[in-house]
C-alpha cells in the first residue's frame, strides 16, 4: 500500500476522475508491480479488502481467477463501483472463472444497472466466442426495447452487444444496423479521428470492412 501511495500522481488522478476512477497510479507502473509479484491469491484478497481502487486493480492482476467461488465474485462485482475496477474484474477474472455463465445469467437480470452491465459484457463475450445456445434474436429484442432508456453503463454494454451481433453474425447484421439507426444511441459520441465510432451502424460497417480486407 505504501508503494502504491508513492506512485500517486495528482495529474493522473485528475484525468482518471473525469472517467469516474478515483486513483492516480499509472497503469503501466501498476502492471510492472504485478509482474514482479506474480500470482498471489491471498495477497489479492487482502488488497481487494482495502477498498482502495489502485489496490483493487493490482489485486485483479495478481489473483488466480479460477480460485474464486461464485458468491465471492458476486460480492466483489457489487463492491466494484469504479468503472476501471469493474471492467478489469469482469474481463480479467470473471471471464476466466468456471462460474462465468451462471453469473452472466444472474447479473443480466439484476435490477442494478451496473451489475446488469456486467451480465451484458459476459453476453457479448459469448456472442463473439461461444454463441451456440444463445437466442441472438431475443437479445436484439431486448436491446431494441431497453437500450435507448438505459443508464449510461448499461447502455454502453448493450450497445457493445448489439455491435458484436452485427459484426459476427451476418444473418442478424441488417437488423442490428437497423436497430442502431432507429435508436441513434451514441451517434454523437466524441471520437478521435484515428478511432472507430461506438455508434453501432458505423462500428459494424467498419469492422466488417476490415474483415473482408484481410
Amino acid at each position: 500500500m505504501a508503494e502504491l501511495a508513492a506512485l500517486e500522481d495528482p495529474r493522473a488522478r485528475a484525468v482518471n476522475e473525469r472517467h469516474g476512477d478515483d486513483h492516480g497510479v499509472n497503469l503501466g507502473k501498476l502492471r510492472a508491480i504485478a509482474k514482479r509479484l506474480k500470482t498471489q491469491q491471498e495477497l489479492a484478497r487482502q488488497l481487494w479488502a482495502t477498498g482502495d481502487t489502485a489496490a483493487r486493480l493490482l489485486a485483479v492482476l495478481v489473483c488466480r481467477p479460477r480460485a474464486f467461488d461464485r458468491d465471492e465474485l458476486d460480492v466483489m462485482l457489487r463492491e466494484a463501483r469504479t468503472p476501471k475496477v469493474h471492467d478489469w474484474l469482469v474481463n480479467y477474472v470473471v471471464k476466466k472463472n468456471p462460474h462465468a455463465e451462471e453469473l452472466r445469467l444472474a447479473w443480466s437480470a439484476d435490477p442494478d444497472p451496473v451489475v446488469a452491465s456486467a451480465g451484458w459484457a459476459l453476453t457479448t463475450e459469448r456472442v463473439a466466442k461461444k454463441p451456440a445456445g444463445l437466442d441472438l434474436g431475443g437479445l436484439l429484442d431486448v436491446i431494441e426495447a431497453e437500450m435507448k432508456g438505459a443508464p449510461d453503463r448499461l447502455q454502453w454494454a448493450m450497445n457493445n452487444c448489439l455491435a458484436r451481433i452485427g459484426i459476427d453474425h451476418p444473418e442478424h447484421r441488417a437488423r442490428a444496423i437497423g436497430i442502431g439507426e432507429r435508436l441513434q444511441v451514441l451517434k454523437d459520441y466524441p471520437t478521435p479521428p484515428s478511432c472507430t465510432s461506438p455508434f453501432a451502424p458505423v462500428w459494424i460497417a467498419e469492422m466488417v470492412r476490415r474483415q473482408s480486407a484481410e
